[in-house]
């Protein structure tokens, strides 16, 4: 279980870095207007506030990363603190934006903070 929570983390923290990509240095590009669904004016329009939004999604994989690497019990509480708040985020955004965050955030956050809690 332990290796498979540690894969599921690793997983998660990588998602977050192509988030971050895609939202600080790609928001413009047309592959990432489609994945996000927004226009060439609304693209060029928000592009400061997506390259603030893409460096929240970098701190939490940041923190991931710290709690993948950490020795316990840091490493496990970084996880679990920060797997929740990947769960939280995708709730607001879920609510806020687009549900298909849900699917994309939130429920891998709560399956690796459940196998994150199962390891330990």
């Amino acid at each position: 279980m332990s290796v498979t929570a540690s894969v599921v983390v690793w997983a998660i923290a990588c998602l977050h870095v192509y988030i971050l990509v895609l939202e600080m240095f790609l928001w413009t590009a047309p592959r990432t207007r489609a994945v996000f669904g927004t226009s060439t004016e609304f693209a060029s329009q928000t592009k400061a506030l997506a390259g603030n939004q893409g460096l929240y999604n970098g701190f939490l994989a940041a923190g991931l990363v710290w709690g993948a690497v950490a020795s316990d019990p840091v490493g496990f509480q970084a996880k679990v603190f920060f797997l929740v708040c990947v769960a939280v985020a995708g709730l607001y955004g879920a609510a806020t934006a687009s549900r298909r965050i849900l699917f994309v955030q939130t429920v891998p956050a709560l399956v690796g903070l459940a196998l994150v809690l199962l390891a330990h």
